[in-house]
């Protein structure tokens, strides 16, 4: 087969949903690294005619794994966060990065807003009672109201905007810290994740991961959030201090938290699984039928558009 002609080679470091799959197995030649039983061997015969990488944010594309590929021309993303792949080393070597925005913010909000209610609300905790034949020996300890409480948003993004319309319409206050002041968005701002938590009666992490933010919610931050004052993870495991929020806990520093992300994931510290003032999830936020079909959708069509020549759907700055 010719080179205009022949399938370009993209090598699969995770697979996303079956439709999508099937859509890419029909137009490329997909080389898939998660089932080789020698990745090394792989790459070795196949990195020299590999021109794309289908990855996710959290499996990523490494610098290494990009010395191997000398024709890449693209790595698309599974997801809205990619800071597990190297952008600078892409950026040397002219490699074009897509990713998934718009599609989960959503989806990723209502998982915001359930964790905000299950945690403030002891509902994880009450169905553990029932489900243990505890129900019989009295009523569940009380939870608390989330109308009129304080939610301070780490992060006004796209996932951050849709979880303050939910908000508001609990009836909670909405203030925000971004790495910039919007001035498209007409809430409080704070100058600082500090000054933030300080204010809130829950503090729900919404921006992005990667070293910017590594431990941005750390033990200070903790503190000024307060011994009635909720943590809400639905950003990255990376950007809080996992082991400053488990003494946190342990010492009743903060009242709770739901998290639906880990700095080591899929393991979880031992400590959390055993506090019932803790909500957690398996990083679900986005996992829906719907969202996960259009995130791979968008993976599709931004390798669609780079091989046919095309504007990209949705780069990476």
């Amino acid at each position: 087969m010719s080179e205009g002609t022949e399938k370009p080679s993209v090598l699969v470091v995770w697979p996303n949903r079956p439709k999508a799959m099937a859509e890419l197995e029909d137009t490329y030649r997909l080389i898939h690294l998660w089932q080789a039983s020698e990745p090394e061997t792989l790459l070795d015969e196949e990195g020299p005619e590999i021109r794309a990488i289908v990855t996710t944010g959290e499996r990523g594309a490494s610098a290494q794994l990009m010395d191997r590929l000398p024709r890449l021309e693209i790595v698309a993303c599974f997801g809205v966060g990619y800071d597990g792949i190297d952008v600078e080393a892409c950026k040397a070597r002219g490699v074009r990065v897509t990713n998934t925005p718009d599609v989960l913010s959503r989806d990723v909000a209502d998982m915001g807003l359930g964790l905000i209610l299950m945690t403030l609300r002891r509902m994880a905790e009450a169905d553990r009672y029932v489900r243990a034949g505890r129900w019989i020996e009295g009523a569940h300890p009380l939870g608390t109201c989330a109308a009129g409480k304080k939610l301070g948003i780490l992060g006004m993004g796209r996932i951050g905007l849709e979880l303050a319309k939910r908000a508001e319409v609990l009836g909670m206050e909405v203030a925000y810290h971004n790495r910039t002041e919007r001035a498209d968005v007409a809430l409080p701002y704070k100058s600082s994740p500090v000054e933030l938590a300080r204010w809130a009666d829950v503090l729900a992490v919404a921006c992005p991961g990667g070293a910017a933010t590594r431990n941005l919610v750390d033990a200070e931050v903790l503190a000024a959030l307060g011994p009635e004052g909720w943590l809400i993870n639905i950003a990255r495991g990376s950007v809080v201090d996992e082991p400053a929020l488990v003494a946190a806990l342990q010492a009743g520093q903060i009242k709770g938290a739901g998290l639906d992300v880990f700095a080591d994931e899929p393991r979880v510290p031992e400590a959390l699984l055993t506090m019932d003032n803790v909500v957690l999830q398996p990083h679900n936020a986005s996992a829906t039928e719907e969202t996960r079909d259009a995130m791979a959708g968008l993976v599709v069509a931004n390798l669609q558009a780079h091989f046919k020549g095309e504007k990209l759907p949705t780069p990476v700055a």
